[in-house]
Parts: C-alpha cells; sequence; structure tokens
C-alpha cells in the first residue's frame, strides 16, 4: 500500500516522520512557514541533525517521494493523510503553548474546505488529553466548514523517538498507539503502520494522549531515581554502577509490569520501613533526596483520596472488605486498609470488616502489638460472615482481591455505594445500584 501524505511542521519530529514514510515508499509532502527548512528539505537535504537522517532524505528526494512546499492547500489536496508534528513549548507558567497545533489545523481546515475527497488528520504532537477534541477538531471544522465523521477524521498518533536515534525508534518502535474517536476503524491508518512491525493499540484519543505523558513521565522518574540512588551509593562508599546493574537484572519486579496497576497505597512492614531508613541516612549525610522524600508523601495523598471517596458519599455505615496490606497474608503492619479504617472511625463512621485471612487470634508478635496499638478494639470489628457485613454496610470498600466478585455482585444491593481500591473486577466493572467508584479510574 502506497500513501500520499503531507507532514505539517519539518522540526525534529516532523522532519524524522516525513523522511521515514517516504523511506519506507510512500509519497510524502513536507509543510513548513520556515522556507529556509522547506527548501533544504526539497533540495535532499535534512533540516536537523540526525544520525541516517542524511541517507534517507537524499534518497526519498532523488526518487521523487520526498518534497517539501510552504504551500498548505497543495499539500493538503494532494494528500489522503495530514500529520500534524508541529511544538507544543512550554510557557513560562508552565501551560502548554497549543498555538501551532492552532495554526496548522486552520490551515489544514482551509484545504479541506476546498478538497472533495475524504481526508485523515493526525496529531503526533504532545498534547494533554482532551487537546484533539477541544482544540484540533473545533479549528478544523471551523476553518472547512466540514464535520468530522462526515467529511474528514481525526486521530491522535503519539511518537516515541529519541534524538539520536530518531530513524531506528521510528522503524523499529516499541509500539504504535492509534486513538480514534468512537466509530471510525482507522483502516488506512492500520495498514500503514503496519508495514513498521510493531505491535498495534488502538484505543481512545484521550487514553492515546495520556500515555505519551505517561512515559515521559516514568523516564524522567527513572532517571531521577537512579541518580538518587547512585547519590546515596557514593555518599556511603558503595559501587554506584555495579548496585544499579544488578537492581536491573530483576525484570519480574524492577524493571516490569509489576506495582504499576493503579489501586490504593503501599503498605507492610518493607516498603515504608526501608523507605524511611534510607531518608534518615541521607539526612545524616546532608543530603538532598526529593525523589525519595515524596514517595511517603505521595502515598498519604492516595490514602487521603480514599478517604475523601467514603465521606463525599454522605454515608457513615461502611463495610471494610480486607484489612491486610496485601491478600494472602494476615500481615497488618502499615497497612493502609488499616490507617483507612481509624480515619474512618475517626470522622465519625460505623466500621464493620471482613477479611478472610485476618483472625485476631492467630495473630501473634509484632503484627498483633502493631494492630492494638493502632485500633486496640479491632477484634469487635472483625467478622468473618461477608453476607453480614455486606448487608449492614450503606458504603462497601472493596480492599482485597480475596473476596469473589460473583458472590459480592449477588450480595451487594441497589441502594449501597461501592468504592473499589484494588480494581476487583478490570473487565466489565461490577453491576452495581447505587454508584461503583474506583479509587483512581
Amino acid at each position: 500500500m502506497s500513501l500520499s501524505i503531507s507532514v505539517f511542521g519539518l522540526g525534529y519530529v516532523g522532519s524524522v516522520t516525513a523522511a521515514c514514510f517516504a523511506h519506507m515508499g510512500h509519497r510524502v509532502t513536507g509543510v513548513d512557514v520556515n522556507p529556509a527548512k522547506v527548501e533544504m528539505l526539497d533540495s535532499g537535504r535534512s533540516p536537523i541533525v540526525e544520525s541516517q537522517m542524511s541517507e534517507i532524505v537524499a534518497q526519498a528526494n532523488a526518487s521523487c517521494r520526498l518534497h517539501a512546499t510552504t504551500d498548505a492547500n497543495s499539500a493538503v489536496r494532494d494528500s489522503d493523510v495530514s500529520f500534524i508534528c508541529v511544538g507544543t513549548p512550554s510557557r513560562p507558567n508552565g501551560k502548554l503553548d497549543l498555538s501551532h497545533v492552532e495554526h496548522a489545523a486552520r490551515e489544514i481546515g482551509a484545504a479541506l474546505a476546498l478538497k472533495k475527497s475524504q481526508h485523515l488528520v493526525i496529531l503526533r504532537s504532545t498534547v494533554l488529553p482532551g487537546t484533539t477534541h477541544s482544540v484540533l477538531l473545533p479549528a478544523l471544522e471551523k476553518a472547512s466548514g466540514l464535520q468530522a465523521g462526515r467529511h474528514f477524521e481525526v486521530c491522535f498518533n503519539p511518537e516515541f523517538m529519541r534524538e539520536g536515534t530518531a530513524v531506528s525508534d521510528f522503524l523499529r518502535p516499541p509500539f504504535t498507539i492509534l486513538g480514534f474517536r468512537d466509530g471510525y476503524d482507522g483502516t488506512s491508518l492500520r495498514e500503514l503502520y503496519g508495514e513498521v512491525g510493531a505491535e498495534i493499540f488502538v484505543t481512545t484519543i484521550s487514553a492515546a494522549e495520556m500515555v505519551k505523558y505517561a512515559c515521559n513521565a516514568f523516564h524522567a522518574l527513572k532517571v531521577s531515581f537512579a541518580n538518587e540512588i547512585g547519590s546515596l551509593c557514593k555518599q556511603l562508599n558503595v559501587d554506584a554502577h555495579e548496585t544499579m546493574k544488578i537492581f536491573s537484572a530483576d525484570t519480574r519486579l524492577n524493571l516490569s509490569s509489576a506495582y504499576l496497576s493503579p489501586g490504593f497505597a503501599f503498605g507492610g512492614s518493607c516498603l515504608p520501613k526501608d523507605l524511611r531508613a534510607l531518608r534518615y541516612r541521607a539526612k545524616e549525610l546532608d543530603l538532598s533526596v526529593p525523589l525519595l522524600d515524596a514517595i511517603m508523601p505521595s502515598n498519604e495523598e492516595h490514602l487521603n483520596r480514599a478517604i475523601h471517596s467514603v465521606l463525599r458519599t454522605n454515608k457513615r455505615k461502611i463495610a471494610m472488605l480486607g484489612l491486610s496490606f496485601k491478600a494472602g497474608t494476615d500481615d497488618l503492619r502499615e497497612s493502609p486498609q488499616v490507617h483507612l479504617i481509624k480515619r474512618l472511625i475517626g470522622e465519625g463512621c460505623s466500621v464493620k470488616i471482613w477479611d478472610q485471612d485476618v483472625s485476631l487470634g492467630r495473630i501473634a508478635g509484632s503484627n498483633r502489638q502493631y494492630i492494638e496499638e493502632v485500633i486496640p478494639h479491632v477484634g469487635s470489628l472483625l467478622s468473618t460472615d461477608l453476607d453480614d457485613v455486606v448487608s449492614r454496610a450503606e458504603v462497601v470498600i472493596i480492599a482485597t482481591k480475596a473476596v469473589e466478585k460473583d458472590r459480592l455482585e449477588n450480595l451487594l444491593s441497589s441502594d449501597q455505594a461501592v468504592i473499589d481500591l484494588v480494581n476487583l473486577d478490570p473487565s466489565r466493572r461490577l453491576r452495581v445500584g447505587s454508584s461503583y467508584e474506583g479509587i483512581c479510574w
């Protein structure tokens, strides 16, 4: 399949996008307001310094597959698909400057008004969730006088290219993400990226927009984490490279999807204790570790979200399903569920608890000492009768995956609110009457 493609914006992302699609055999026209960039690309020279770009731009141009122009009308008229790859820089206050996206949208919209055939507009610039719907789409419709879905379609397709390896990243990406509007299947775009060979994720436009930010934020987090651990290692006379080499060898927990599912706060006998120890040691060394310092407060904020979710219902009879910090264990030490119950009791709530793994008679040692210090009368709140605990409640808090979803659904009544802290049913959600709320979904 060969497509005619126009690429708006000949900066880093746009130049690489245009060159790589032309390299793949498509006919590509680059569009930019800067005549110097246009002249360079149209004469077979790369507008940017990037590995492999000089070669593939020259080859594609010599084969008449890659050209450039300042004329948006002709570029849209002679193409099936338009990619918007303009910059979205930060303003002084941190807000995105979307003026380049709006300008490109107006240019494309004006060209669409003169075009009879269907056209696909793809936003590739990094923008916050909601931007495609609230900025791009209205600008296109206003400038063209046409309606999305009838005369043209929009899509969001984030890029994952690193400077220095952008060409190889484009041709061999970790995945391809296509955000479509409801009712649009994007067959031509699926086929276009099918040539790349990476796994294609088709999702909503807003999810596609958010994935890009999740990736970049995580990359920044990893750099900062490695640097803070390295700084601690240096102060403690520990080999930082050896430490992180061994750390990275664990692809089951450390470098994996483990712990990356939205859910409740962390707890238990290890993570809080060890974080506190690292932070205290850093303090002794007069070493600032703001990332490590921020983890516990962030965890506390997540606990606060759960409390606010319950209190917003204006109901005070609570069923707490799950007490230990993890299903399949009776360890209550620093369990966020325990802290949630303590806070709710302090707010005047009446709480009953069910946890199939927790029996006060079996709890011993530091585990028993902890729960007796935090909730001395916890024994009077515990019950082994799930039916009774749920039936008495106005709000049911799901804090363990040990409860059977189908059984719980049969116990819930139409006037009960359900707050899910563990994503018990990610596929189809619980069928409940009053309301269902996930803590962060």
